[in-house]
């Protein structure tokens, strides 16, 4: 890959995840109290699969550090790559999350200290209060399933076809459908960074969490596929 290509590669994840986190969290924090738990999980799983169609041709679109991990091991890209890929997300999801800030700060009556930003959490941060051991579960497992699908979907082995975006999509929408209430779900490492930067406090302190256990998920993922599949012959 020449630098330049490198390079367009990493601008279209910076952008990619900043899209993802105006889609997600965007409608988590502006319009949750509308569309509720679905309305949320479809906003996660439709930016992607759109994501999928655009930036993925120039990328692969993994706007996820997880997602870029989980390649990673499975040694489809080298270390370089993966290293500029995973800068320009949490680069994206800082941009992503200002911009749902300024939103939302333009809403009478809002505080980012109460309303929130989005952010992820165990404990009295979790929506269900649960605590640090079932929320470290759910981003493992959940992470995993998503990093196995990408692989999947993506493996040589595969049928070739321009609507891998559909699976991925759709697997990101239920997995936010199982885990909103639970921790609001990461399985995102940058997705996670971004709002939790300006939100501070609570969420800056678990912020550990949902770094570690989605990255964690995703080596198990990586892992599993290479078995299923005997990536390795």
């Amino acid at each position: 890959m020449t630098e330049t290509s490198l390079a367009r590669a990493g601008i279209a994840e910076g952008v990619g995840t900043a899209v993802l986190v105006i889609g997600g969290v965007g409608t988590a924090v502006l319009a949750g109290d509308t569309v509720g738990t679905v309305g949320i999980a479809l906003a996660f799983g439709l930016t992607l699969l759109a994501l999928v169609f655009t930036i993925g041709p120039i990328s692969g679109c993994h706007v996820n550090p997880a997602v870029t991990l989980g390649v990673l091991v499975s040694r489809r890209i080298d270390a370089r790559r993966a290293a500029t890929y995973v800068v320009a997300q949490i680069l994206g999801a800082i941009v992503g999350a200002a911009l749902v800030l300024v939103i939302a700060s333009g809403r009478p009556g809002y505080a980012i200290d109460t309303d929130g930003l989005g952010t992820n959490g165990f404990g009295s941060a979790s929506k269900g209060g649960y605590g640090l051991v079932p929320v470290a579960i759910v981003e493992i497992v959940a992470t995993a399933i998503l990093v196995f699908v990408v692989l999947s979907v993506t493996a040589r082995s595969a049928p070739q076809s321009t609507a891998v975006g559909v699976p991925i999509g759709l697997t990101l929408t239920v997995l936010h459908l199982i885990a909103i209430g639970i921790d609001s779900t990461s399985v995102n490492p940058a997705r996670s960074i971004g709002p939790a930067l300006f939100a501070g406090n609570l969420a800056l302190s678990q912020l550990w969490v949902f770094i570690v256990f989605p990255l964690l998920g995703a080596v198990i993922a990586a892992g599993l596929h290479r078995v299923v599949f005997n990536e390795s012959r």
